[in-house]
Formats: structure tokens, C-alpha cells, sequence
């Protein structure tokens, strides 16, 4: 895979629009890519990796957008790469997704993340696919590595690769199962696991079943479980077929039982069907002679119903009669209220009113309808013909109550007109000097306005110049602690080194004295062999040195090396923050910085406080400029308005004249015409009411007489003397009712009582009384001895059924528990093979660090290749499935050792005991190792750009000769090199660079060479 062209823009730290040239920088093979710490190296790389994948990698990728904060709002952030893999040039523009202002109105729009990838054949560009997905799928089939595994590969990160160096086993292990993607190998060896358990749990399970069903039948047969299973069967065989035949014998025995209690209960129930029969025909005798002596009350129920149903005929009569004699007098006393009424009204005469005497209410009215009730009739018909001229009238009346409030309308709506005329007047000659003072001081206000965007600016710079001063004084004061601790560590270091090689070279000097200290007389030597032992060395005066103390001062050298080469490198690592710190202070100290931002800060919040302010008076002359508008418009609407109501006022003046005369003649003396068509109307009412009520009356008194004649001749009908003696002998339906029952009560009372003392059954039965309560104690005792002996073969059978049904489920229990103690011993057996643990594994490696393990051997046997020209033939990595380095760990647990072994000494070293610069090319071999493993892996894939980030700051010169030659190799075959750094030193060594140059308003990038 070889990159062409990369384009950026509003990405990361590039505010604008970029172009990086992969082409022309790759032309010479190694390429620089340079500039000061923070301006956007590691953004170049980030976007080759979002454009191919989408992604940012490592923390970055999730801490934020990829957008660039420098951009303007409106600016869309795109990445475009152009690449070529397995012979295919493709091209792909993406887009993270950001949020823009919104095109009308205010606030932001968020916008999806979008991509193209096109494909250049046969002479032109074509869409491939524009969905994230597809791009995504036909990115890694393609290129045929994941995002992690293209930045190892591609990337080559010195900081992780030294971390993976000094790393623990299960640390090394999660780094590789990324990269090589085998964290199927650990599925399997989890798959395995839970396989086992869960067949573990189904053995026990069914084991738990089993024992179930056999504590089930030692409950039931009250016997104890053997505790060996291959028992249980011929325990439950044996406690069923014993249970069974018990049961059997019991059968005869509860039979004679119940037979007996059979007996018993028959002589019981024969004793009290006798004392039965003698009760109810003592009974019957003794209702008999009460019945006899009520016979008279009897016969004067039926007397006293008789004159009951004939009462009930009168009465409705009588009722009605009394209900017309009611009605009567309320239409007299109706006749005397109207007549009240109606005699005081005008053309009306006591000749033309009826009497209001009351009517004659024995002897019929002969005369018909009265005389002066057809003079209320013709009274109020006047009335009547006078309303309905009055009526047409009523419609002039309503338009001159219309017209009345139209005049006052009209008036208040023209002195309203002419008042507000003269105050728009007034305010249209007022408005435009306000005006145009307001459009002085808007002019005044946006000028200062416009210096926000570049006071904000200015305020952030000054802000970072600040941090930047500030973090310089106090990684100063850390440096110079992180000196004097080195020097102490180099001191400490350098004697413990002297000293483990002065007791060696002692050790040496008196090995023969050594070996003369353990002679024996008549003993071997250990270096002739003989056993005479003329003249044995002797030690010096400094005395021996043993074994112990030689090891022991070895280890404390070893610990002083590694912390010497710890405070080296923090040494490095301070020098270098103070360095970039220096950089972005731009040559501000602490106090000039703070100054510096107080300044912007005031000059920023005048600037805002000005474009506050603008706006204010933007909208102050918007709303004055409207007002004055709408005053001319109002000012010619009111002309006209004034015009038209003052005709309209004349117009409505003259004609509610008119109609007011005409109304005055026709209401006469009263007050108005709706007061004489209401007086009118209500006397036409009195007197139809009045002439109604005569007639009501007449009616009434004729209906009485009808009522009065008709009772009568019903009471004669019913054999009643006079009135009273029909409501005495009256009695409602309840009472009618309840007589009835009465009668009909005693005489079903005496049939039942003659019925009783006729039955030949309760006549049989007259003799002595039976003995119930022997015969009830002979029948409980034989019912209780028939329910023991029913409810032992009931228990005896009940046990044989359960029994034998529990033994065919123990058997069936144990059956199927067979299978599965199979299968859980050939999972277990593959767990442990799996896990390290069965002694089938002889090495005790687990099947996922056995994978890992040889991937690591191939990256160590390539990195070996680099590492030695690195290390001028001195340092060899060394795979190991001892514990690993640093870590106190079995090689069960990971198997993935690590150490370098020293040509010099020909001592193997942990890895973190290696100096910085030592660190660097170690991890820098790792890395390319392990890029050649993982590329071989992916499928082959060709990476002819490969990009080598930091880490050279800590070399020598001799040293950075030697890995720049290892870097130069890796060119060939026309393989591309990029070095990511800001060491001065290989701006001379590499001519084709480009450079990240970072300012206030964003990074760009410049080509050299």
C-alpha cells in the first residue's frame, strides 16, 4: 500500500485547507516529518487513519471531534487520501460528523458523517460507494488490516512498542491478541470452561435427582438409602415388592370391618325412622284439638272479606267525588282572582263581568255560557287588532334607537380622529432627528465591534503563551530536581559497578584459594584429582570473596543501573517538555504573559461590550425607523377616516328626526311604544284568563253533580245504609291479602294435621320407643374400627403404588445420568488440555499463549534481524516460556517471557533495565518485527509507506547513524520512510522533510527538499 496525496481541511490543528504530497516525499525513500511539539505532526498520521477507517486512533479518537477549533463555524471538515493497494488506486474523502450555524435563524444544524470512495480505472474516476459502511468493508478487504493493526504495521508507535517491551505477561498478551486478532484461541479455552461446568452442574444435577427420588423413597417406605448408588436399585426393588404384598393381605381384613359397621348403622337408622314416626303422630294429635277450638275465628275471616270486595266497589266513586268538589272550589276561587283583576281596566263595567258568587252545586245550569263572559271575549279581541298595528311600527322604532347610537358613535369616533391626527403630526416631525443620531452612534459602535474576533483571538494566544510561561518555570525547577537526582544515581551506579568489579576480580585472584579452602586430607582435589595436597594457595590479607557476595553486589549494580537509567530518562523526557514549553511561550516569562492576558482580557470585553451594544442600538433605530413609517401611514388614514364619518354623522341626524315623530303619534299617552304594546298585550291576557275562568268554573260545577248522582247509586248497588258504613267496612289490598292467607293457612294447616293422623306408616309405628342411644354407640364403636382398618389398607396400598412409581423413576434417573458423566469427563479432560492444567500438557501452557507464543517468536527472531545492526552486534532479543520479565507469574499464565541478552557481559537483562536510547531501537526493531508478522499474517499485505513516530531524541550520534541505516534499508524495493520528529539534528541528516508550522489561527504544512 503506497499513499500518494493526503488533503486536509478544518482537521485537527489545521485550520485550513492542506496538502501533503506523499509522492514527492517519498521519491528520495526517507522523508522528515518535523516542527515543534503540539503543532500537528501526529495529526497527519491521525488523518491517514480517519480517512481509511474513520477513526482517530488510541485516546485520542474517543476524547474528542477531530474538527479543528480554528476553523471558521462554517467550514466543513473533510480528510482526502489517495492511496494505491494491490494495483488499485483509490481515493476517499470523509467527513467526521460537526456541527454548522444554521443557514437562516440562529443556532446549529448537527451534519451526519459522510464519505466517497472512488476507484480510478480505465482512464476516470468512479463512485464506489458513499455509505460509511460499505466504505468501511471495502477498506479492510482491501487493505486487509484492522485500524489497530494498520497503525503497528504502518504507524510503528515507538511509546507503545517500549511499553509492549517492558511489559508483563498478560500485558503483552492483550497487545498481541489485538494485533494478530487469536482471541479465538481464548474463546476456545473459555468455551471449554463453561462447557465443562455446565456439564458439571448437569452431573450434579442429575446426581442431585437421583438422590431425590431415593430420600422420596425412604420417606415413603420408612427405610433408610444405602449410601453406595449401585445399591439403590435393589433397596427400592425390594422395599416395593414387601409393600405390595402387605398391602394385599390387608384387603380381607378391612373387609370384615366394614361389613360390620354396614350393620350397625342399619339398626340405627331403623331405630330413628321409629322414634320419627311416633313424634310427628303425637304431634299431629295435639295440633288437631288446637285447630278445633279456632274454628269460630274462621268463619269471621270469611265475613269480614265479604264486606271488604264490596266496600272495594264503592269506593272509587266516592273518590271521584270528592276529587270533582276539590277542582270545583279551585275554579271558583281562580273566577274571583281574575275577575280582581280585569275590573279596573278600561271599557270594562260591572255589567260585564261575570258572578263571582259560587255556582248552584246541586241543580244543573240550564242558561249556557254567560252574557258577560262574550263582553271579556270582544274586550280583549280590541286589544288584540290594536297590537298587531302597533307591531308593524316596531322595526322604525329599533332604527331610531339604532340610528341614536349611531349619532353618539359617530361623534366620539370623529373627535377621536381629529385628536389623534394631531398628535401623529406631532411625532412625524419629532422622529428623524432621533434618527439620525441613533445611525452616528451605530457607526461609532460597530467599529469598535469588529475587533472581537481578533481580540478573542489574540486573548487565546496571550492564554497559551501564559500556560506555556508557566509550565516552563516549573518543569525548570522539576529539571533541576530531576538532575541532581541523576547525578546521585550515576554516582550511586558507577560504585556499585566498581565494586561488583572489584569482588569478582578479588573472586578470580583467590579462586585457587577458594578451592584450597575446600581440601579435605585424603580427598580428591577437584582440579588434579589427587589427594595429596603439598602446598594449597592461600587468601591474601583482603580475605575471600564468596559466591553470595559476588551475586549480591551484581544485583545491587543491576539496581542502580536501572535506576540511573530511570533518572536519565526523566531527565530527557523534562528537557524536552521545558524545550516545547520555551517554544510555545513565544520568549514570554511568567509575568509578562499574565500582563499580556490581562490586556487582551480588557480589550476583548470592551470589544464584546461594543458589539453588545451595536446590537442595541441596531435595534433601537430598526424600531424607530417603523415607528415613523407607520405614523405617515396612520396620518393619511386618519384623513380619510374623518371624511367619511363626518358625512355619515349627517346622514344618520337627519333620519332618526323623521322616525321620532312618526313614533310619537302612535304611542298615544304612554311613555313609548314598547310600553304600549306591553300594556296591551298583558291586558288582552288578563281578560282571556278571566273569560277562561268563567267558563272553568261552569264546567267544574256540572261535573260534581255528575260525580255526586253516580256514587250514590253505587253504594245502594253494594247493600251499604249509608256512606260510613263503607269506609268502615273498607280494608286495602295488604289487608284483603293477609286475611286471605290467614284462612287459607289454617285450612292447609287442618289438611295436613287429618292427613297425619289417617297415614298407616305413623299408625304402625304407635308402640314403645326404641333405644337410639344404645344403638348409636354400637354404631360408632364399628364405624371407628371399620375406618382404622380402611384407612391401614388405603395406607398400605397408597405406599405400594408410590413406591413402585418412585423405583421406576429412580431407575430412569439413574439411566440418564449415564451420558452425561461421559461427556463430562471428555470436556473436562479438553478443559485442562486447553488450560494448562492437565498433565496431558506437559509444558503447563494454555492453548492461547501457545498461539501467542509462537507469534511472538517470529516477531523476535524479525526483530533480531534490525536489532543487531542497531546495537552494533551487542543486544538480542530473547523469547522465553520461563516466567516473564517482571512479572512473578507461571507459564501457565502467559508463557510470553522477554529478555535481552548482553554480547558483552553475556548476561540476559530485563528489558526495563535498558538505557533510553537503548529502549528506543530495541522497541524501534520490535516494532518493524512485528509489522513484518502482522503484515504476513493480514494476508501479505504490501505497505510501501511506513511512518516512524518519536523517540529519537534519546540517541547518540553513532547510535542514530546505525538505526538510520536500519531505516534506510526498509527502502527497498521502493518502500517509502517517514520519521516523525523534532530533533534538530535530522533536519541535516534527511533532505526531503516535511514541516508543521503552528500559529494562533491554526497549523500548515511546508515541503522541503
Amino acid at each position: 500500500m503506497r499513499l500518494h496525496s493526503l488533503t486536509l481541511q478544518a482537521f485537527g490543528p489545521f485550520a485550513g485547507t492542506e496538502r501533503v504530497d506523499f509522492d514527492r516525499l517519498g521519491a528520495g525513500g526517507l522523508f522528515l516529518v518535523h516542527g515543534p511539539t503540539g503543532a500537528g505532526k501526529t495529526s497527519v498520521l491521525d488523518a491517514v487513519c480517519f480517512a481509511l477507517y474513520g477513526s482517530v486512533p488510541g485516546a485520542r479518537g474517543r476524547d474528542r471531534s477531530p474538527r479543528s477549533d480554528h476553523a471558521p463555524p462554517d467550514r466543513r471538515p473533510l480528510v482526502t487520501l489517495e492511496f494505491t493497494v494491490r494495483g488499485r488506486r483509490v481515493r476517499i474523502e470523509r467527513s467526521p460528523r460537526w456541527e454548522r450555524p444554521k443557514k437562516r435563524g440562529t443556532g446549529t444544524k448537527l451534519e451526519n458523517a459522510k464519505v466517497l470512495v472512488l476507484e480510478h480505472a480505465d482512464g476516470r474516476w468512479t463512485d464506489v460507494t458513499t455509505r460509511p459502511d460499505e466504505a468501511g468493508q471495502f477498506v479492510g478487504d482491501l487493505v486487509g488490516l484492522t485500524l489497530d493493526q494498520f497503525c503497528q504495521v504502518a504507524m510503528l508507535p515507538q511509546g507503545d512498542f517500549a511499553r509492549f517491551l517492558r511489559a508483563k505477561s498478560d500485558e503483552r498478551r492483550d497487545s498481541l491478541e489485538r494485533i494478530f486478532n487469536t482471541r479465538v484461541f481464548r474463546d476456545v479455552e473459555e468455551w471449554f470452561k463453561g462447557h465443562a461446568n455446565r456439564l458439571r452442574r448437569d452431573v450434579e444435577s442429575a446426581d442431585d435427582e437421583v438422590r431425590s427420588v431415593a430420600g422420596r423413597i425412604a420417606e415413603v417406605g420408612r427405610s433408610a438409602a444405602p449410601e453406595l448408588p449401585e445399591e439403590l436399585s435393589a433397596w427400592a426393588a425390594e422395599l416395593a415388592a414387601v409393600t405390595g404384598a402387605t398391602a394385599v393381605d390387608a384387603v380381607p381384613v378391612a373387609a370384615e370391618f366394614t361389613g360390620a359397621r354396614e350393620s350397625a348403622l342399619r339398626a340405627l337408622a331403623d331405630g330413628q325412622r321409629t322414634r320419627a314416626r311416633q313424634d310427628r303422630l303425637a304431634a299431629a294429635r295435639d295440633r288437631a284439638a288446637g285447630l278445633a277450638g279456632h274454628a269460630d275465628r274462621r268463619a269471621g275471616i270469611d265475613v269480614r272479606l265479604d264486606a271488604a270486595e264490596r266496600a272495594e266497589s264503592v269506593l272509587p266513586f266516592l273518590r271521584a267525588r270528592d276529587v270533582r268538589r276539590t277542582e270545583l272550589d279551585k275554579a271558583e276561587l281562580a273566577v274571583a282572582d281574575h275577575l280582581a283583576l280585569v275590573s279596573g281596566l278600561p271599557g270594562i263595567g260591572p255589567a260585564a263581568l261575570p258572578s263571582a258568587e259560587p255556582a248552584d252545586r246541586t241543580a244543573p245550569d240550564e242558561a249556557g255560557p254567560a252574557r258577560p263572559q262574550r263582553a271579556l271575549r270582544a274586550a280583549e279581541q280590541e286589544r288584540r287588532d290594536e297590537l298587531a298595528r302597533l307591531d308593524l311600527l316596531r322595526d322604525d322604532a329599533e332604527r331610531r334607537r339604532v340610528l341614536g347610537r349611531s349619532v353618539t358613535v359617530l361623534t366620539t369616533r370623529l373627535d377621536g380622529t381629529r385628536e389623534e391626527a394631531a398628535r401623529l403630526r406631532d411625532r412625524a416631525l419629532a422622529l428623524p432627528p432621533r434618527a439620525e443620531s441613533l445611525r452616528e452612534e451605530l457607526r461609532r459602535v460597530r467599529d469598535q465591534a469588529s475587533q472581537v474576533e481578533g481580540a478573542e483571538t489574540a486573548l487565546a494566544a496571550a492564554e497559551r503563551r501564559r500556560e506555556a510561561a508557566l509550565a516552563h518555570d516549573r518543569l525548570g525547577r522539576e529539571l533541576e530536581d530531576a538532575e541532581a537526582r541523576r547525578h546521585r544515581a550515576v554516582d550511586a551506579a558507577q560504585a556499585a559497578r566498581d565494586r561488583a568489579l572489584v569482588l569478582r576480580e578479588r573472586r578470580i585472584t583467590h579462586m585457587a584459594a577458594e578451592l584450597a579452602s575446600d581440601l579435605v586430607e585424603n580427598g580428591p582435589c577437584p582440579v588434579c584429582g589427587s589427594v595429596e595436597h603439598p602446598s594449597p594457595a592461600l587468601p591474601s590479607g583482603e580475605g575471600l570473596v564468596s559466591a553470595e557476595e559476588e551475586r549480591a553486589a551484581q544485583a545491587a549494580s543491576d539496581t542502580a543501573a536501572v535506576r540511573r537509567s530511570e533518572a536519565e530518562s526523566a531527565v530527557a523526557a523534562l528537557g524536552e517538555r521545558r524545550t516545547a514549553a520555551r517554544e510555545r511561550a513565544e520568549g514570554r516569562t511568567a509575568e509578562s504573559s499574565l500582563a499580556e492576558v490581562d490586556d487582551r482580557g480588557r480589550a476583548l470585553a470592551e470589544a464584546r461590550a461594543a458589539a453588545g451594544e451595536s446590537r442595541r442600538v441596531e435595534e433601537a433605530l430598526e424600531l424607530l425607523t417603523a415607528e415613523l413609517e407607520r405614523a405617515r401611514t396612520r396620518e393619511g388614514e386618519l384623513s380619510r377616516a374623518e371624511a367619511e364619518v363626518s358625512t355619515e354623522l349627517d346622514n344618520a341626524v337627519r333620519e332618526h328626526g323623521r322616525l321620532t315623530a312618526v313614533l310619537d303619534g302612535a304611542r298615544g299617552d304612554d311613555p313609548g311604544l314598547e310600553e304600549r304594546i306591553a300594556r296591551l298585550r298583558g291586558e288582552a291576557d288578563l281578560l282571556r284568563a278571566a273569560a277562561e275562568a268563567a267558563t272553568a268554573r261552569d264546567g267544574a260545577a256540572e261535573e260534581y253533580r255528575s260525580a255526586v248522582a253516580e256514587a250514590e247509586r253505587y253504594r245502594a248497588d253494594a247493600r251499604f245504609s249509608d256512606e260510613a258504613e263503607v269506609w268502615e267496612s273498607a280494608v286495602d289490598e295488604p289487608g284483603r291479602r293477609a286475611l286471605r292467607e290467614r284462612a287459607r293457612a289454617f285450612d292447609d294447616e287442618l289438611a295436613a294435621v287429618q292427613a297425619a293422623l289417617a297415614d298407616p306408616e305413623l299408625l304402625a309405628a304407635d308402640g314403645p320407643a326404641p333405644d337410639l342411644a344404645a344403638l348409636a354407640a354400637e354404631a360408632e364403636l364399628a364405624s371407628a374400627a371399620a375406618d382404622r382398618a380402611v384407612a391401614w389398607r388405603s395406607m398400605l396400598e397408597e405406599r405400594a403404588r408410590r413406591l413402585t412409581a418412585l423405583r421406576g423413576e429412580l431407575r430412569s434417573r439413574m439411566e440418564g445420568s449415564e451420558p452425561l458423566l461421559r461427556r463430562y469427563a471428555v470436556a473436562e479432560g479438553l478443559r485442562g488440555l486447553a488450560a494448562g492444567t492437565s498433565g496431558d500438557n506437559t509444558d503447563n501452557v494454555r492453548l492461547s499463549a501457545y498461539v501467542l507464543a509462537a507469534r511472538l517468536e517470529q516477531v523476535v527472531a524479525a526483530a533480531n534481524d534490525r536489532l543487531l545492526t542497531m546495537s552494533d552486534g551487542r543486544y538480542e532479543l530473547r523469547y522465553t516460556v520461563d516466567k516473564a520479565a517482571g512479572d512473578g507469574r507461571a507459564r501457565s499464565a502467559g508463557g510470553l517471557g522477554m529478555r535481552v541478552v548482553d554480547a558483552w557481559t553475556g548476561v540476559e537483562r530485563d528489558p526495563a533495565t535498558l538505557s533510553g536510547g537503548e529502549t528506543f531501537f530495541s522497541s524501534l526493531a520490535l516494532a518493524l518485527g512485528l509489522g513484518d508478522v502482522a503484515a504476513a499474517e493480514a494476508g501479505g499485505a504490501d505497505i510501501d509507506t511506513l511512518f516512524v513516530d518519536e523517540g529519537f531524541g534519546t540517541l547518540d550520534e553513532d547510535t542514530l547513524e546505525e538505526v538510520l541505516d536500519v531505516l534506510d534499508r526498509l527502502r527497498d524495493g521502493g518502500r517509502a520512510v517517514g520519521v516523525v520528529s523534532h530533533v534538530a539534528d535530522l533536519r541535516h541528516r534527511v533532505t526531503t522533510r516535511l514541516k508543521v508550522v503552528k500559529g494562533p489561527s491554526g497549523s500548515r504544512v511546508e515541503h522541503t527538499g
